[in-house]
């Protein structure tokens, strides 16, 4: 399987919150990781907002970027250039979504194509959970949509 995460679902590998434990299981059990370049300083955005709402020590905090950044270097990262136009242009002409999410979902329907393998697209944000069944993706299934960005 590989497991395509968009900020909302990449988030809940590094705090616990509600389906982190989803999160990791299917993480497991992926052959392989995708997502977007722009899920870098997304992830960064949100995990800076969380240390200052709840006030993370500096060294648990350094721990998390550290294995976020780990991480990354493993992933599948759709690159944001004009070989994705293509798919944006196909979002948008059936979605209203705002821009990064759009460029989310282009970026997983890219991958679908390029790729063999089963893809599913973990999202906590119900737009674009609509969004990607439009464009025939498998999602995950959750009870709650938690979206942090």
């Amino acid at each position: 399987m590989v497991l395509y995460l968009d900020t909302s679902a990449l988030v809940k590998r590094y705090f616990e919150e509600e389906s982190s434990d989803i999160i990791l299981s299917l993480w497991g059990k992926a052959g392989h990781i995708v997502t977007s370049s722009v899920a870098y300083p997304e992830t960064l955005a949100c995990f800076y907002r969380k240390k200052n709402e709840s006030g993370f020590d500096d060294n648990v905090f350094a721990k998390i970027l550290d294995e976020f950044r780990e991480d990354w270097s493993s992933f599948i990262r759709v690159q944001v250039n004009d070989g994705l136009n293509p798919f944006i242009d196909q979002v948008f002409a059936c979605c209203h979504l705002r821009g990064f999410d759009a460029v989310h979902l282009a970026s997983a329907v890219l991958i679908r194509e390029k790729l063999t393998k089963d893809l599913v697209f973990a999202c906590y944000d119900s737009r674009l959970n609509k969004a990607a069944k439009l464009q025939g993706l498998e999602i995950l299934e959750s009870a709650g949509f938690d979206v942090c960005i």
